[in-house]
């Protein structure tokens, strides 16, 4: 279950996201509209979130420092203290499972750097919001090893929730996010779908409007043939876990040198200025 704010929110005019690929909004790509031309820049559920957040409460202003890649200690160093001086009324920080999903983790570190972001944060003065990951065993059986790690990276969000009086989205028992159609063809970060129920699922969270039936599964899909699914976990292995492991044994990131979407606050959306 969700776990709700604390205290009731109120007026929320500024709005800050930190965090790694998953609050960068990979992989939701801006539809090309005049107010929003694609350009190959990410949308995700911490825009969306803006967008609703603007509707009703005109002039917010909104920053997303959120970097794909990032690991905690990293946000706890390049993100945090920015966010931080920025006292938003409303900050969401989501981070750890990069951590988790690499061979080596250091999960006392994992628990450190978290802590004392959620601490910062929660410090600063605004409301804070924290997320227990959809669970990866359940989409990628390779990945069931790692359940120990991705539970206790549950548990960490879990207690500094309770302690901090955070709003913990559980995305974590969500079965919806089981269904590969909610994913990017890397089956690592959401599609667009996905992205807008992740949305609805923080509006919940905080007692915002929001479409209850964000649980709700897909349509049943047509059964895709063995063979076929076979090709498909080759080509994925091809255009995507290759270079995610070429990355891994290099000690590169994906989001190496590049910059947040949205660095500083600004009225939001970008044509309201």
């Amino acid at each position: 279950m969700n776990n709700p704010p604390r205290r009731p929110l109120g007026p929320i005019r500024t709005f800050v996201a930190v965090g790694d690929s998953f609050t960068e909004g990979m992989s939701d790509p801006y539809p090309d509209t005049p107010g929003h031309p694609g350009n190959g820049t990410y949308r995700g559920w911490a825009d969306l979130l803006a967008d609703r957040l603007a509707t009703a409460h005109p002039g917010l202003r909104y920053a997303n420092l959120a970097v794909r890649g990032k690991l905690i200690g990293q946000i706890a160093t390049d993100q945090v203290p920015t966010a931080a001086t920025l006292r938003a009324d409303l900050t969401t920080l989501a981070g750890g499972l990069n951590d988790v999903l690499r061979p080596r983790c250091d999960l006392a570190a994992v628990r450190g750097h978290l802590e004392k972001s959620a601490t910062t944060l929660a410090d600063a003065g605004g409301h804070l919001v924290l997320f227990r990951s959809t669970d990866p065993t359940r989409r990628l059986k390779a990945s069931a090893r790692l359940m120990p790690r991705i539970e206790h990276l549950v548990g960490i969000v879990d207690d500094l929730g309770t302690r901090l009086g955070a709003t913990v989205v559980d995305l974590f028992t969500a079965r919806v996010f089981d269904d590969p159609r909610l994913w990017h063809t890397d089956r690592l970060h959401l599609a667009p779908e996905g992205h807008r129920r992740v949305t609805e699922a923080v509006c919940e969270a905080l007692g915002l409007p929001h479409d209850a039936t964000w649980r709700t599964p897909l349509p049943p899909a047509p059964p895709t043939p063995w063979l076929d699914r076979r090709k498909q976990d080759a080509r994925w292995a091809r255009t995507h876990l290759g270079p995610w492991l070429h990355r891994r044994v290099t000690g590169r990131s994906s989001g190496d040198n590049r910059p947040p979407k949205h660095p500083r606050l600004t009225t939001w959306p970008p044509d309201a200025d």
